[in-house]
């Protein structure tokens, strides 16, 4: 049984009242990295645990001068190996870059969580390069989903390690990327919330790039309300407690089509089940078709902005190491290649069409809600065969997707019930709608 460990909010007034300190969050934390049986050595990179302890005593002695950062001063996070953190080397979960300098500055995403007094205890585990949606790593390791674990399921990716650093009490929030699911589609496999912002909402400056298009920096975390506080943070806000709201008379779209191909009936029924929860508590809900949605397959087909701009950004580290790269990956980066600038240009045509129209469309909803993932995670030894990796990778993504290239911002939440498999609910809205689509998730998180 998966344990329960508390909210940000919760930590704050543990904090707040003296009933726990930050070292001791920081020791708890590190306690459960260390331990042996544990998932600790394939969530984590790299363990910054004297760092840890120093900022942590700095916090306390802060707090108990009536001096904190913020109510949030001194809770643990973990940051995905994408990062630049001061002082370190930025691998992305590669070993491509074991020979890079290491960075001299923070990221900007990771100097406001410090600026807020979050203590960073170390780098997450990630798909090399940030360029899968199922989590597995062949150089560091694959951490395993707390559902049936021992049977071993994939965690999700590309944010894996940022996922289990929070299911098993190793960090309280995980800072994470989204360039087509990569916060949520963790969240969606392992119980948790994850957010995806607007992209040009936290900037990307220290943060290794997949897809300059695409790229958006959110948290995972384990409410509606931990994310929205992390959100803040990073968007340079101040957090405040989301505003209360009514579900009924929202108006919610369900997107007929692409979003439901090859579901899995435990996410049609668990997704099912939500809706009609979502219909008795008053929201309206809609079922339509979102033409946009269909087109997204067509406009990617040689590999879309991801390859095309990965490539560009490895083609030179492809030139010289290319056998250092997981193949799966590089396979992947490589069909950047065969693009043209043409292609490139109709690509990004394509794109502003199908973001305007989608916009048009999509504004006379308060929300998109479909499957954040259309499967269940699968067991990482059913996907020993490329055939298989490549279409459950495909399937992953997909839903995620959807709205990375209509500009979007989403949430995923979890649906399932205990025991059994783990199935996320996104919600979605357009671009520049991120506090009100957070309002909303709050919302609905405890209807669902």
């Amino acid at each position: 049984m998966t344990a329960v460990f508390p909210t940000l909010d919760e930590l704050a007034r543990d904090l707040a009242s003296g009933r726990t300190t930050s070292r001791d969050l920081v020791e708890g934390c590190l306690a459960r990295i260390q331990d042996k049986d544990g998932e600790g050595a394939r969530v984590f990179t790299a363990v910054d645990a004297d760092g840890a302890r120093h900022v942590a005593d700095a916090m306390d002695k802060m707090r108990a001068a009536g001096a904190s950062l913020s109510p949030y001063a001194g809770i643990p996070v973990s940051i995905k190996d994408l990062f630049d953190i001061a002082g370190q080397v930025t691998r992305a979960g590669s070993v491509v870059l074991n020979d890079a300098t290491a960075a001299t500055t923070d990221a900007v995403a990771v100097a406001r969580l410090r600026r807020a007094g979050f203590v960073v205890i170390g780098r997450t585990n990630m798909t090399e390069f940030a360029y899968s949606g199922l989590g597995i790593n062949p150089h560091y390791g694959t951490p395993r989903s707390p559902w049936r674990r021992n049977d071993g399921h994939v965690p999700g990716g590309s944010s894996s390690g940022a996922a289990i650093s929070i299911t098993d009490g190793m960090a309280h929030a995980a800072l994470g990327t989204d360039t087509g699911g990569s916060c949520r589609i963790p969240a969606a496999f392992n119980g948790l919330v994850g957010f995806k912002p607007t992209a040009r909402r936290v900037p990307l400056d220290g943060a290794l790039p997949l897809s300059a298009h695409l790229d958006s920096i959110g948290p995972i975390a384990r409410s509606v309300g931990c994310c929205a506080i992390i959100d803040a943070v990073l968007a340079g806000e101040t957090p405040a407690p989301l505003p209360p709201r009514e579900l009924a008379g929202i108006r919610l779209v369900v997107p007929e089509g692409v979003a439901f191909d090859n579901i899995e009936p435990a996410v049609a029924t668990a997704f099912e089940k939500a809706v009609r929860q979502l219909e008795r508590a008053g929201a309206r809900i809609v079922r339509v078709a979102v033409p946009e949605f269909d087109e997204v397959a067509t406009i990617n087909a040689k590999g879309g902005f991801t390859a095309a701009e990965s490539y560009a950004w490895h083609r030179l580290l492809l030139a010289a190491k290319k056998d250092a790269y997981d193949p799966r990956v590089s396979i992947r980066i490589m069909r950047g290649a065969e693009q043209s600038a043409a292609d490139f240009i109709d690509l990004m045509a394509a794109r502003r069409s199908l973001v305007a129209r989608a916009t048009q469309r999509l504004s006379a909803f308060d929300a998109v809600v479909m499957p954040t993932v259309a499967m269940t995670p699968p067991r990482i030894a059913d996907l020993a065969d490329d055939a298989a990796y490549g279409r459950a990778n495909l399937l992953a993504l997909r839903n995620c997707t959807l709205i990375n290239m209509i500009d979007g911002c989403a949430i995923s939440l979890p649906i399932h019930a205990g025991g059994e498999a783990p199935v996320g609910l996104m919600l979605a809205g357009i671009a520049g709608a991120d506090r009100m689509l957070l309002t909303l998730a709050a919302a609905a998180e405890p209807v669902v």
